[in-house]
């Protein structure tokens, strides 16, 4: 029950992000595939290696966001923070074109095609 309600959250949350930022989405896509803004394993945005702070401003919104929205489904849920965010990673993750900066368990890589 508990899983097949997260799963519904999950994909609410990824409808709302959708269209609750559009202004966002050319500039995260842009930052992205300019290697100024990647994914991590929990859910949030983070700078790449290499990369300058251009930015930083873009991956705060989001993040902040998301965090919110992570902390709904968390509690509707009886999840951690941790939980949802590493599963909505899962979702985002298959949705990012190759090249796209990762951090998994610590680690850098861009995705591979």
């Amino acid at each position: 029950m508990i899983k097949s309600t997260a799963l519904k959250a999950l994909l609410a949350l990824l409808l709302f992000a959708g269209f609750s930022a559009p202004a966002f989405a050319l500039d995260l896509e842009t930052a992205r595939a300019q290697g100024l803004a990647g994914e991590v394993d929990n859910g949030l945005l983070a700078v790449p290696p290499g990369a300058g702070g251009e930015a930083q401003g873009i991956i705060a919104t989001i993040n902040n966001q998301r965090r919110a929205e992570y902390a709904k489904i968390a509690a509707q849920n009886n999840l951690s923070l941790d939980v949802v965010g590493s599963m909505m990673f899962e979702k985002i993750y298959t949705r990012l074109p190759a090249g796209t900066w990762v951090q998994v368990k610590g680690q850098w890589k861009k995705k591979a095609g």
